[in-house]
């Protein structure tokens, strides 16, 4: 995992797909306080698309960084109002 970020939280919603991975993410963000970072593990290929798209069209939520590694996607969404 990325050592860049300090996670408050990892959701793991590996095995998962389209839309859950974004409905457990906004549920989990929504639990969080501003500035803390949100630590995303998927398996399903679309999250990377999905979780950008979300992210770039919701407010008080910032998209830190995404890592692909063979089959499993890591999303850094940190919370910001």
């Amino acid at each position: 995992m990325s050592s860049e970020y300090t996670t408050t939280e990892t959701l793991d919603v590996k095995g998962q797909s389209c839309p859950m991975p974004i409905v457990k993410t906004k549920g989990a963000i929504d639990d969080l306080e501003a500035g803390d970072v949100l630590e995303v593990v998927a398996t399903d290929a679309g999250s990377m698309s999905d979780v950008r798209g979300w992210a770039d069209g919701t407010d008080g939520v910032e998209l830190l960084d995404q890592v692909e590694d063979d089959d499993l996607y890591t999303h850094y969404v940190k919370k910001t109002a």
